[in-house]
């Protein structure tokens, strides 16, 4: 990918309410497994795109500080708009960080979170690299994507070994959480309305409004089919594949 395709990539991201699945209810439902002590904690959202699950961590937990990290500087910049607006500016962070060498010392943070963007290190990496930021008894929580049947259909098979070749069964998942030295606090599959309400739907526009724009860019329309792809072969074959959630607990 090229410079003006990575441009054009992010074009396609930019605007979205969610930069991957996800869901308000579902960050509800992960953090509920989280039992955090009383008073003042550190929530660190990994990956965090423009902020929808940070925020929605500042509503859940009002007594934590939050502190955002994600490489596209001009997500932190909406990110912040978002808490502003919401009178959580206060408790935010951000900081333009690769994830694979965050800035914290050990045990720093209560939540290490990290929606949908834990592939980019692999599950085993992530887990091993990030267990000295948290504190014992603290929490690991990301969503990965996984085959949920057995035997997926080829043309799926196909799409993710060439996209995320890393992509696995969640029990593999969870074998990888019990070898990194964590316990397992819980793990649930997104429902299909994770994928589309606040990521394909408003994604598919982008992809419509940017095939126009770029009608006679041939690379453009590569990163541009390439993104309408992914879309229609999860309408295909969602039922082989989704997101899982999973909470672990560092002892």
């Amino acid at each position: 990918m090229d410079k003006k395709q990575k441009r054009v990539f992010m074009e396609l991201f930019s605007g979205l309410p969610r930069q991957g699945p996800g869901s308000a209810a579902a960050t509800a439902r992960a953090f509920s497994m989280c039992r955090l002590p009383e008073g003042k904690t550190h929530i660190v959202d990994v990956g965090c795109g423009t902020g929808a699950a940070a925020l929605e961590l500042a509503r859940l937990a009002p007594e934590a500080d939050i502190t955002a990290i994600d490489t596209h500087a001009p997500f932190l910049d909406e990110l912040e708009a978002r808490f502003l607006e919401h009178g959580f500016s206060e408790r935010l962070i951000t900081a333009a960080e690769p994830m694979e060498d965050l800035p914290f010392e050990d045990e720093a943070m209560d939540v290490l979170w990290c929606e949908g963007a834990i592939y980019n290190m692999g599950v085993k990496n992530a887990l091993e690299s990030w267990n000295r930021f948290i504190k014992p008894g603290g929490y690991l929580a990301f969503s990965e994507v996984c085959w949920l049947t057995p035997d997926p259909p080829a043309v799926a098979a196909e799409f993710w070994a060439a996209e995320y070749p890393g992509i696995s069964r969640p029990d593999a998942v969870m074998a990888l959480i019990h070898d990194a030295g964590y316990e397992l606090a819980g793990h649930f599959a997104l429902p299909a309305s994770a994928w589309t309400d606040d990521y394909y739907i408003p994604l598919q526009r982008n992809v419509a409004r940017l095939r126009e724009q770029y009608a006679n860019d041939g690379a453009a329309l590569e990163i541009i089919d390439m993104t309408q792809r992914e879309i229609d072969i999860f309408y295909k074959y969602s039922g082989s594949y989704g997101y899982v959630f999973f909470v672990a607990r560092k002892p």
